[in-house]
């Protein structure tokens, strides 16, 4: 059962930039002091009267005392500017836990991750959590952006693969720069070319709508299910 959702405060204590455009910021628990929650799940901010924006969480579970939240400020609209103004000692308020986005730990299938750059949030919070809480199984990640300056967790997922050899991670870039030593090309093609079989497969995909269909066309031609590629679109 999914934690039920809370009104939430809770006070900034650091902010950092990992990519251009891309904000991560700490949480300190102020009301509740415990906050519940599911890897891949977000909340919800209220910035006017009918005006909500949605953050996922990126940091995992066991912290539930301190959350991390990260999102892209590229857009420039209210929630980019709301997030860009936060710094240390604000106290901000925020309804949460929600989403579906999660892992089922009871399903046997292999997972499958795809994201296109901010959509690695929701399954960076799902593989840290796995494999910090002894999944052991296999399982790998496509993470896909236009550069590599954009891939905002690549250190920290080539970390993880060194960690917990059952793990694979593959960094997919549209334009290379310097030595780049991971592959080419978009998130949908690098899927068609690793995915030999769809056997006891099951896909998480998170990004940008046009993404999320391509990779699920791709993974449906090879024979999927539909209802094997679970999906969270962020635009």
């Amino acid at each position: 059962m999914s934690p039920r959702v809370l009104d939430c405060k809770a006070q900034i204590r650091a902010v950092r930039r990992l990519a251009p455009e891309i904000l991560e910021v700490d949480l300190s628990m102020l009301e509740p002091g415990d906050f519940p929650f599911e890897a891949g799940q977000w909340v919800s901010v209220p910035l006017g009267p009918k005006t909500v924006r949605a953050y996922t969480i990126a940091s995992t579970p066991a912290g539930r005392s301190q959350i991390t939240l990260c999102a892209d400020v590229t857009p420039g609209g209210i929630g980019s500017r709301w997030f860009r103004a936060l710094a240390p000692g604000q106290v901000v308020e925020f309804k949460g836990p929600t989403g579906g986005f999660v892992f089922n730990r009871a399903d046997p299938r292999r997972p499958l991750f795809v994201a296109e750059e901010i959509g690695i949030v929701p399954i960076h919070s799902i593989l840290w959590d796995l494999y910090q809480t002894g999944f052991g199984r296999s399982a790998t990640l496509i993470y896909w952006a236009r550069d590599p300056s954009w891939l905002a967790y690549d250190a920290e997922f080539s970390l993880l693969a060194r960690r917990y050899p059952p793990f694979e991670y593959l960094p997919v870039v549209r334009e290379a720069v310097g030595a780049w030593q991971g592959e080419k090309g978009e998130a949908p093609d690098v899927v068609e070319r690793r995915v030999a079989s769809i056997a006891g497969l099951i896909a998480y995909v998170s990004g940008g709508g046009e993404m999320i269909n391509e990779v699920r066309q791709v993974l449906m031609a090879k024979g999927m299910d539909r209802k094997a590629v679970k999906w969270e679109k962020f635009w």
